[in-house]
């Protein structure tokens, strides 16, 4: 059996590339996404701490928009007492439904990534001329709610197409968050220039942690602090990337919350912290761009 091969980038072991410091000379740079999601009312699609239901479906669709009249907040606040910035991957009905999240955003100064238009659909699923018509129309939205376009990307589910990276690049985004394939940036083919991937933590994430394996909040927590002391050691070798993600209905839950203050308190008192590079996506994708040539796999 012949396996297929996606052709955007090519096998490159870690050990085996040139060494590079993030700014100041920092080794490792930390950043906490925040999964900003809206959810049709009479959809098949969602998230959900039990079963889903024949639609309508009113106890999953309330429980995720707690995390939008509830929890986004508590995690505001929650970031705000450790000075933390954010990154919001953000679906762009939410900017249409619930103006308060963007402006919020802009006045935190965080920055916002495109996410689709909603959570309801899947890039998948489209073909390439209504994929490329939904990143132009969220896009817009996006720009117009937060004051500025995103300038990098993840899809909704983290769902793509053939063409996905090629569309991207061709409505003018510099980087994907959809390939969890590396601890560092890493360079990806399209068919009209290179587009730079950027880790996102699929593992370090709140949904398929306490929602599809079912693990503990008190796991979550276990699993940042875990994360981050060994990415900080190894670090020391190669200069990394540490996300942490979030969803506003799941970590925005009262007990989850104070785990992840447990955890945050760690990372933030940690030695280590000093030599950490307290960051975005958005900034990583411009540090790493501005490298060498040669410096990033691709």
């Amino acid at each position: 059996m012949k396996l297929t091969s996606h052709g955007r980038y090519s096998y490159s072991p870690i050990v085996n590339r040139p060494s590079f410091t993030w700014p100041e000379g920092k080794r490792l740079a930390f950043y906490v996404a925040l999964n900003v999601e809206h959810f049709s009312f009479d959809g098949t699609m969602g998230h959900t701490p039990t079963a889903l239901s024949p639609p309508p479906d009113p106890r999953n669709f309330a429980w995720r928009e707690y995390g939008l009249r509830v929890g986004i907040w508590r995690i505001f606040d929650l970031m705000a007492e450790f000075g933390l910035p954010m990154c919001h991957l953000l679906n762009a009905s939410v900017c249409e439904s619930f103006p308060d999240i963007p402006r919020a955003i802009r006045e935190r100064g965080d920055e916002a990534v495109g996410h689709g238009y909603s959570n309801s659909e899947r890039q998948a699923d489209m073909d390439e001329a209504t994929e490329a018509r939904m990143i132009a129309e969220a896009t817009e939205t996006l720009a117009k709610a937060c004051g500025k376009r995103p300038a990098g990307w993840m899809g909704p589910w983290i769902s793509e197409t053939a063409v996905t990276p090629d569309l991207l690049q061709e409505a003018g985004y510099t980087y994907l968050m959809d390939w969890p394939a590396d601890d560092q940036p890493f360079w990806m083919r399209t068919r009209g220039g290179r587009i730079l991937s950027v880790p996102y933590p699929i593992e370090v994430n709140d949904s398929p942690t306490m929602l599809s394996r079912a693990q503990s909040a008190t796991d979550f927590c276990r699993m940042i602090i875990d994360q981050f002391d060994e990415m900080a050691r190894a670090s020391a070798q190669h200069a990394l990337v540490c996300g942490i993600s979030l969803h506003t209905f799941v970590a925005g839950q009262p007990f989850r919350l104070a785990q992840l203050r447990r955890a945050l308190a760690h990372v933030t008192g940690s030695a280590e912290f000093e030599n950490v590079w307290v960051t975005t996506p958005g900034q990583i994708a411009r540090y790493a761009a501005g490298l060498p040539e040669g410096t990033l796999a691709e």
